[in-house]
């Protein structure tokens, strides 16, 4: 064995102790983070309303109400959708109509967070597990193109309960699906 492989050990050892130390502080901060946020959400009543809905977790709700602001200003879920750049549009050019696209003119981050949001609750949430199951199998919509739809009706149900000042209803959501069908 040579010294420099003593050496090289030895500074491999002294990196990886470092890197663990700088992993601990930032999950502590991390940790930290996230306590200030619940209390912040805690003050926030339609915070409280949309942690309503199961799947949707704070780091969500804080994502969405920062690049909406107010949800009591929209009189409509697709006004938030607008906001986000999730309309729909058509894509053309000089000498051809094109396809209908998402626009995506709007703020990406909100964009970004409303997919995520309904990417997890169609993972966590029944009600949402079964619409998307709706879309995929009846209608025969593309995994995606449900995920989309599913994305508008979020931000309706959001608007809803907030300017309803109402939690989130399973029930009524269950409705939602027998009038899918």
């Amino acid at each position: 064995m040579s010294v420099g492989d003593v050496t090289a050990l030895a500074e491999a050892k002294l990196d990886l102790a470092r890197l663990i130390a700088e992993f601990e502080r930032i999950t502590e901060m991390l940790a930290d983070i996230e306590k200030q946020l619940h209390v912040l959400l805690d003050e926030i009543p339609m915070a409280v309303q949309m942690r309503s809905i199961k799947g949707l977790g704070p780091i969500f709700v804080a994502a969405i109400l920062a690049g909406a602001g107010d949800l009591r200003q929209y009189a409509h879920g697709r006004q938030l959708l607008r906001k986000a750049g999730l309309n729909l549009a058509e894509s053309t050019s000089g000498k051809r109509k094109g396809q209908i696209v998402v626009s995506k003119r709007g703020d990406s981050s909100l964009r970004k967070y409303l997919y995520l949001a309904t990417i997890q609750l169609i993972g966590i949430n029944p009600v949402f597990q079964e619409l998307h199951q709706h879309n995929v199998e009846v209608k025969h919509m593309k995994r995606q193109q449900s995920v989309f739809k599913l994305v508008g009706k979020v931000a309706r149900i959001l608007i809803g309960m907030v300017n309803r000042a109402e939690t989130f209803s399973p029930e009524k959501a269950s409705y939602l699906v027998s009038q899918a069908a």
